[in-house]
């Protein structure tokens, strides 16, 4: 299964000029400018395209998860793409930027791998086409981990990166997430026992001929449309998709994609790990008030979610096997020890945006990171005036598909506790004095 990100071209566009605004040296001329060059490096398809006037900027392009061609009729895709899309390749030769990209040596879970291949696609441009004047990891879906890392781990090469549909929490907090849903889904559906368990899936499982078999008349099925919307919110997912009322025969594509990833795709790096690397040992589960009103109102008791909600309470007994936990801790789970910028589509880029963001800011009294940083993650945060110039701040980041309309809660609890901190501290205290 192919997983398509879709991005806006002249969002892309803005925050990848933004990233150039790093000073470096001139660039030298590219050899006989325009290329269009492909070939395989150490066994990884490569393409570079440069355009006639570079403007000295190469954008390296980490692609998101590939199925591997690991049952009968799948096909690999090798392709060696140069931007998220190919509808932005030739708006970004336009602007000037060089583009290169890689399949990476393998498909599937190849992070490792992933990492080495784009590294030396950089140095192979640098050698054998110019030394750019800046070079920037464009990333995408599980391609963010190798941008991620590669910041992190080669700092020298890279001079920024921009991370579209970010996994910047780490790979075992993110297929952890996926516990729940998988859950919810044996609570109310029931796993077939050739699938594996809810911790463990069969290692050849297959997503196109056995998990589609049994959830495609489950999708289908209108009547079913409350439970999948249970399993949904349980599992934290943000709506998206069908609207109830849902028309006949839906099939909303939330559940295909992470049914997709949830078996066939975790099957893939169960092989490599050596084990089964999932664990819900930390959860708990519950709803919302409110999404259990809502959930009534379109055809499922309240009674009926409880006794779902104490099934799978009753189960989270579910353990990793270290050493396949650790296999996928390794260059996907981050320091953060970033010293050049990373940007998500929400990071503002904007100069006059940036002091009218300020401004209101100071109106209102508080600071909010609305995705700016990490999507997903909204930061609200308020200054402590020990001081007549304050240095010193309080604040909480919540994941958004938690929120749910508790922004004046979390704001007033900030407000106070950092009330309570500035009444207890010495009279112009500052961090100077610690």
């Amino acid at each position: 299964m192919k997983v398509i990100a879709r991005v806006s071209v002249a969002l892309v566009v803005v925050l990848l000029l933004s990233l150039t605004l790093i000073d470096r040296s001139p660039a030298a001329k590219a050899k006989a400018a325009p290329l269009d060059l492909s070939g395989e490096i150490h066994g990884a398809p490569y393409r570079i395209r440069v355009p006639d006037v570079w403007n000295g900027t190469l954008l390296i392009f980490a692609h998101g998860y590939r199925d591997k061609a690991d049952h009968p009729g799948e096909i690999d895709n090798r392709n060696a793409d140069v931007a998220p899309s190919a509808a932005l390749e030739a708006p970004l030769l336009a602007q000037g930027f060089a583009l290169a990209g890689t399949a990476y040596k393998d498909n599937g879970w190849a992070i490792e791998d992933a990492i080495q291949d784009v590294r030396n696609l950089a140095i192979f441009f640098r050698e054998n086409v110019a030394p750019p004047q800046r070079t920037i990891i464009v990333a995408a879906s599980l391609g963010t981990f190798v941008g991620y890392k590669s910041m992190e781990q080669f700092n020298g090469i890279y001079d920024g990166a921009l991370c579209l549909c970010s996994v910047g929490a780490g790979a075992t907090r993110l297929w952890d997430s996926g516990v729940p849903l998988y859950l919810a889904y044996d609570v109310i559906f029931g796993i077939p026992p050739s699938w594996g368990t809810v911790g463990e899936v069969r290692n050849d499982i297959d997503f196109d001929t056995e998990v589609l078999a049994k959830l495609v008349p489950e999708l289908s099925n209108i009547a079913n449309f409350p439970k999948f919307e249970f399993i949904r919110l349980v599992a934290k997912n943000p709506g998206r998709g069908i609207i109830p009322p849902p028309p006949p025969q839906f099939f909303p594509g939330w559940a295909l994609t992470d049914f997709f990833f949830l078996t066939e795709a975790r099957a893939e790096l169960q092989r490599r790990a050596g084990g089964p690397f999932v664990q819900n040992l930390d959860q708990s589960y519950d709803l919302l008030p409110a999404e259990k009103a809502y959930l009534a109102g379109i055809g499922l008791p309240t009674p009926v979610v409880d006794a779902w909600l104490a099934q799978m309470n009753a189960r989270r007994n579910i353990q990793a096997k270290p050493s396949a936990r650790n296999y996928v801790r390794n260059n996907t789970d981050f320091n953060g020890k970033i010293r050049n910028p990373i940007l998500t589509v929400h990071t503002i880029t904007d100069y006059d945006v940036l002091i009218a963001d300020l401004e209101e800011t100071q109106r209102r009294g508080y600071a909010l990171d609305h995705e700016e940083n990490v999507l997903g993650l909204r930061c609200f945060a308020f200054a402590l005036r020990f001081s007549e110039r304050s240095s010193d701040a309080i604040s909480c980041s919540v994941p958004i598909e938690r929120l749910n309309g508790r922004e004046p809660e979390i704001i007033e609890s900030l407000r106070r506790t950092k009330n309570s901190i500035e009444r207890m501290a010495p009279v112009n205290f500052s961090r100077d004095y610690l």
